[in-house]
């Protein structure tokens, strides 16, 4: 097995967290290398992100807003239930804030990060590089990575794991609740396309977002799993008049449908990681359902809040006190928005007569006392830090 030399930190993930982290580090002139398991990008991956406007911010820090086209403001969401009374509608003039979020092509943001990270000095970017074991030394970690067909290692201050994959599993106790449901992810075409409009339909099944893109909206939709495969393999007429049916008249007649896919839904939260010198971000720590878009801008936020503690730090970067103290602070914004996620998905997502009711009142309450709907999209687009 090669053994390489040391570094101050390995980040292992190369999505937008751990690059985004990657990035952060470049004014602290630490030695950074970054482990990415994937190959090469995508060119015409057809996922859109929806990040807030903090993500926003956090983006233009990092001298990557820029690059990233085309991008869709989205300023009003339309938020009701199906078969209940009650809705509530949040807007940026509200928020006071130039956009509530934006919806972005995947495969643009990873392009952005890649240009920044390939000018940036003291960051090393190894693709097709895949960890499979981290072991804790008396003042350091090795972190052992295949890569063409080779078992290689290297030594660290720090490791930060921002993959959610396997590694976490091996590296923490991760609590799963598995909600038994399929999120089916497409893109559609209307006949009456609301540019600015995102939409979020709660339904028996579970919740049903629309983001608008620049020709139609990008589709999340909560069902069961055996729907779910039933809906990806249906004729675009029959998906349509699904859809139709599910979600209402709003965004006018759904025209096509493309780029249909599937994945399994659940709640993933790392607890009592196994290493000192070790710290997991993003989907690493924790893996949210998609409703209101926030595991992403989550760990946007961890990974800016991490490159500020580590940019101030001198001497040990991956020191006991450093590492704890990250947690700690961490630990509120994460809390909430895990329990807020899981909560609007176990509230919204069934057919109790009792709770239709009560999700009424609250959507009418929330659109009627202004401060608690500043206070709602406050968390939304900042987290728990503003």
């Amino acid at each position: 097995m090669a053994e390489r030399g040391e570094q101050d930190v390995v980040i292992v993930g190369g999505g937008p967290v751990g690059s985004a982290l990657a990035l952060g580090l470049a004014a602290a002139r630490r030695s950074v290398l970054l482990l990415d398991a994937s190959t090469e990008l995508p060119v015409d991956d057809p996922r859109s992100l929806a990040l807030s406007y903090g993500s926003r911010l956090i983006l233009e820090r990092l001298n990557v807003w820029d690059a990233i086209t085309p991008t869709t403001d989205i300023r009003t969401i339309h938020i009701s239930h199906r078969g209940g009374f009650g809705s509530t509608v949040l807007t940026a003039i509200e928020a006071q804030t130039p956009a509530l979020g934006y919806v972005v092509p995947f495969a643009s943001v990873q392009r952005a990060f890649k240009t920044r990270l390939e000018a940036a000095a003291h960051i090393h970017v190894m693709s097709a590089a895949r960890v499979t074991q981290i072991d804790e030394l008396t003042d350091h970690l090795r972190v052992t990575f295949e890569r063409d067909a080779r078992q290689s290692a290297v030594s660290a201050a720090l490791a930060v794991i921002a993959d959610g994959g396997a590694l976490a599993h091996q590296l923490a106790q991760v609590d799963v609740r598995d909600y038994g449901h399929s999120a089916v992810v497409c893109n559609v075409t209307t006949s009456n396309l609301l540019r600015h409009t995102a939409f979020e339909r709660f339904t028996e099944d579970g919740p049903l977002a629309l983001l608008p893109r620049e020709d139609g909206y990008a589709v999340i939709w909560t069902v069961l799993p055996q729907r779910a495969l039933e809906l990806c393999s249906a004729p675009t007429e029959t998906f349509c008049e699904q859809l139709q049916a599910a979600f209402g008249e709003r965004a006018g007649r759904f025209l096509s449908v493309r780029d249909r896919t599937s994945f399994p839904l659940a709640l993933r939260v790392a607890r009592d990681w196994r290493h000192a010198r070790m710290v997991l971000i993003g989907n690493a720590a924790q893996a949210l359902h998609p409703v209101a878009g926030q595991g992403l801008n989550l760990g946007l936020r961890d990974a800016w809040e991490l490159a500020n503690r580590l940019c101030a730090t001198e001497g040990d970067i991956g020191a006991d006190a450093i590492v704890r103290s990250f947690r700690e602070e961490r630990q509120y914004d994460r809390r909430i928005s895990v329990l807020l996620t899981d909560a609007m998905v176990r509230i919204f997502s069934n057919r109790s007569l009792a709770l239709q009711w009560l999700r009424g009142c609250g959507l009418t309450f929330l659109d009627c006392v202004p401060p608690a709907k500043h206070k709602f999209m406050q968390q939304m687009i900042f987290g728990a830090l503003w």
